[in-house]
């Protein structure tokens, strides 16, 4: 579910003992790159480990609609026959992408070279997320948008007819907005060249070197700057799909928190660009380490062991990494409310941009359970209480986005008095196997 159907009702009550190994699914930036790419490839892509949830199931269906031939065994390996770069067909409805803005604007990216047009739209939430990130450096290309007033879904992209390169500094730190652009950039001639002032994820070039595009990165004094060479035929590749960092952080951040837990999540992508809420839990005193470091598919893999960590503390999380950990944010607070003194959030803007505004509905929703907390436009500071001490018992508004609802989920595992969510239902985006897993691990984790 993306929001679109009844709301699910969910509460956490206290649980203690957490145990098991946690199989969260793969990762859901490299399962959309995956599809994209494939399609934009010329002959079949094998992926295995796939992230089924909504998301990614509406990215393959787009990638169908624009001509692409995708297909899924009983072993949940997925083949994708591609177009090759270009070669996109015009898609004779609308592409609905759910509740993912990953999703519509690596979408669009791919698109807007390409002479088709498209319209796109999404659930009530997607719906109210900005655009213009994105459209205003496609339009650089030759594309042209229509979309509702401040530049929003339900939006109508014109693919340009005789693309131009561009060169573009990104303004806010945004991998979606880089990658729109790279991908973009595929069908343009020359070179088009992408500067950031601030590094984020960089799984777009890792698989666009991959598939074979030539692309160059460099940390310069301008920043970080990418150039791709465009209009190269991409080669068909066999894609391993890594466990993903940001479903992992819910059963990991569960399990230090919850009294005697011992919880071991395997193969669980590490890239540095992604891998910041790891970073800081350590910073605070947690009991979370690496095992059996390696590296599978270009891309730095182990398997974390969670512990419960009665001592940890507040801490300063850095700004600039931020990005790397922007979507765990919401589960991080949640663990502050259980440390001991302030955890300080700042540079995190993007927060107020995403699903919903995260910080507003994690600050409601922890002040409503007992938790201190301040916040501003780019900044929040969670006051702990330490183990045993957040009282809990209210109902939390997920706004229809799934980390909120799983973070107060987490939540109640700990707290005096059972929490509350006033819809589990948009969970099913990123993490479908959320309940069970949970459930196998010791958690109580009810609907209604």
């Amino acid at each position: 579910m993306s929001g679109h159907g009844t709301p699910i009702p969910m509460s956490s009550h206290r649980s203690t003992g957490l145990s098991g190994t946690a199989d969260v699914p793969g990762d859901k930036s490299i399962s959309h790159r995956a599809l994209i790419l494939g399609a934009l490839s010329v002959g079949e892509t094998v992926i295995t480990g796939l992230l089924e949830g909504q998301d990614v199931l509406d990215t393959a269906k787009a990638m169908q609609a624009m001509g692409a031939d995708i297909t899924r065994d009983e072993h949940g390996t997925w083949r994708v026959h591609g177009v090759g770069v270009g070669g996109f067909a015009e898609p004779g409805q609308v592409i609905d992408c759910g509740n993912s803005g990953t999703g519509v604007r690596l979408i669009m990216g791919a698109m807007a070279t390409c002479p088709i047009t498209a319209t796109f739209t999404g659930d009530a939430s997607l719906n109210k997320r900005p655009m213009a990130r994105v459209t205003d450096p496609l339009a650089l290309f030759g594309a042209q948008a229509v979309g509702r007033s401040g530049g929003r879904l339900p939006m109508t992209i014109v693919g340009a007819d005789d693309p131009l390169p561009v060169r573009y500094t990104v303004p806010v730190p945004s991998a979606q907005v880089k990658s729109a652009v790279l991908l973009a950039g595929l069908n343009a001639p020359g070179q088009t060249v992408v500067i950031e002032q601030e590094a984020t994820r960089d799984h777009t070039e890792r698989m666009l070197a991959g598939f074979g595009a030539q692309i160059t990165t460099e940390d310069t004094d301008e920043g970080r700057v990418i150039i791709l060479t465009g209009q190269p035929e991409l080669s068909p590749q066999t894609i391993v799909v890594p466990r993903d960092p940001s479903s992992a952080a819910f059963p990991v951040c569960a399990a230090l928190i919850t009294e005697g837990s011992d919880v071991l999540v395997p193969n669980i992508g590490l890239n540095p660009t992604r891998a910041g809420l790891f970073t800081t839990l350590r910073e605070m005193g947690a009991d979370l380490s690496y095992e059996n470091q390696r590296e599978e598919g270009g891309e730095p893999v182990a398997d974390l062991r969670a512990r419960f960590s009665p001592d940890m503390t507040g801490v300063e999380v850095p700004p600039e990494r931020a990005a790397s950990m922007i979507d765990e944010y919401p589960v991080l607070s949640v663990v502050a409310a259980f440390a001991k003194g302030d955890t300080v959030m700042r540079g995190v803007k993007e927060l107020r941009v995403k699903e919903s505004d995260r910080i507003e509905a994690m600050t409601t929703g922890l002040r409503a359970n007992g938790v201190a907390v301040e916040d501003g436009p780019d900044w929040w500071i969670v006051t702990g209480r330490g183990m045993g001490n957040v009282r809990g018992g209210a109902t939390c508004a997920s706004h229809l986005d799934h980390r909120i609802a799983m973070s107060f989920l987490v939540m109640g595992l700990a707290t005096q008095s059972p929490v509350h969510v006033d819809d589990g239902g948009p969970i099913a985006t990123s993490f479908p196997v959320f309940e069970p897993l949970m459930a196998d691990l010791g958690a109580d984790i009810r609907r209604g």
